[in-house]
């Protein structure tokens, strides 16, 4: 009994202590020449459905919730954001060279078509960020129409 009363009080130390480590927040408040709805002109509807379900993790600028600022949460956030943007930066769109974007345009179709993306674990916490059926044929066919005139 003693042995876990001495666990427990080290349990309670330690998440106390955690809420003092620091972690780097993706928040920008500028919006690069480079971004790809701006760089080529999206329409309001499309940009408006891919701020809302992508650019929490695909861009420099994160919209956090209150439960961002409670440890270990806010280092898992952090690290699907990072992951998020190494494999895809929408702010940084237009300065891949066109054979990446390309791929980059195939692949957000086929994650979207698929159901990958956004993320299950995302739309638990956000689900106003889900897309519906019509949501992913405006995505997608304006992805599509800017694949092929790459």
């Amino acid at each position: 009994m003693k042995y876990v009363r001495l666990l427990v009080l080290v349990l309670i130390f330690g998440l106390v202590a955690i809420q003092f480590v620091p972690t780097s927040l993706n928040q920008s408040s500028v919006t690069p020449k480079e971004d790809i709805l701006k760089f080529y002109k999206a329409p309001s509807e499309v940009s408006l459905l891919m701020k809302n379900s992508c650019y929490d993790c695909h861009s420099n600028n994160t919209k956090y919730p209150w439960y961002n600022k409670i440890q270990p949460v806010s280092w898992i956030m952090e690290g699907h954001v990072k992951d998020g943007k190494e494999e895809l930066n929408f702010n940084e769109f237009a300065s891949y060279s066109k054979r990446r974007q390309k791929s980059k345009l195939k692949s957000i179709i086929s994650q979207i078509e698929d159901d990958e993306m956004p993320l299950k674990g995302y739309l638990l916490m956000h689900g106003n960020a889900s897309l519906s059926e019509r949501d992913k044929e405006i995505i997608n066919t304006w992805v599509e129409n800017l694949k092929d005139s790459l």
